[in-house]
């Protein structure tokens, strides 16, 4: 019989409500978090070795095409962390998930983090290429937003000395954040702007050749693994501190 206490009483219907146990949820990624970790440092090391040892510099840009192997995966998985955001924020208003608001918690730090990496290795890659550091772009603009979402959503959860309070209205701050994700990925194409366009998620073929696209889909394969490690990471560890505080009031109610 499972004693953990409960983060809150779940709401969640179905499938969703197996994975509002706590104790559940500590189990799973006992296992899988050591093999995650792991896989995502193998990888790592592998596409980080493909692309600066074995890719082929750029006929135009030459070596420093290679700030795309982090500047690319860096600004995938900041539009991709933010859609996971929205989605736990939905899970959060809606069903009262409790796992869903400790996992936004903790999303967004390190969705923070990466945002600020796609910025910095844009401002990199756009000195030598434009002769900036930064112009007021529309793609450069609307991450810029984008980081300042990731920012406030992590102040905000952080702001109320009720938690429960914390995580709605970070949910909901989330939520109309989500309508910056679709001028993030469709400005290029919207305005006309120094930034150039989608050469990988193209609808007909890549515009890259194999021999830049294959070490830039392991890079991006290795940094989604390291994304995921840390927040389940994060999570894990929100988890614990909860149920410590809550058998340390429970141990305080009894002795009073």
């Amino acid at each position: 019989m499972d004693t953990t206490p409960a983060l809150a009483r779940p709401r969640a219907p179905g499938r969703l409500h197996r994975f509002a146990n706590p104790g559940r949820f500590l189990r799973l990624t006992d296992a899988i978090l050591p093999w995650l970790a792991g896989l995502s440092l193998l990888v790592l090391a592998f596409g980080a070795a493909w692309a600066l040892f074995w890719a082929p510099p750029d006929w135009q840009q030459g070596e420093t095409v290679r700030i795309m192997f982090v500047h690319v995966p860096m600004a995938w998985l900041a539009m991709g962390g933010y859609l996971g955001l929205a989605i736990l924020s939905v899970m959060s208003l809606v069903w009262r998930h409790p796992l869903a608001d400790l996992a936004a918690r903790e999303l967004s730090p390190v969705g923070a983090a990466v945002t600020a990496l796609c910025l910095l290795t844009g401002s990199l890659w756009g000195k030598p290429m434009w002769g900036t550091w930064w112009v007021w772009d529309a793609r450069l603009t609307s991450v810029l937003v984008l980081f300042f979402l990731w920012l406030g959503h992590a102040a905000l959860v952080r702001a109320f000395d009720d938690p429960e309070r914390g995580a709605r209205m970070g949910a909901i701050l989330a939520l109309v954040g989500a309508l910056n994700l679709p001028v993030v990925k469709f400005s290029v194409d919207w305005w006309n702007t120094l930034h150039q366009p989608a050469s990988v998620t193209r609808l007909d073929a890549p515009g890259m050749h194999v021999d830049m696209l294959y070490p830039l889909l392991a890079c991006t394969a290795g940094f989604s693994l390291a994304f995921a490690a840390l927040v389940l990471a994060g999570t894990r560890a929100a988890v614990m501190e909860r149920q410590l505080r809550t058998r340390q009031m429970a141990a305080a109610r009894r002795a009073a």
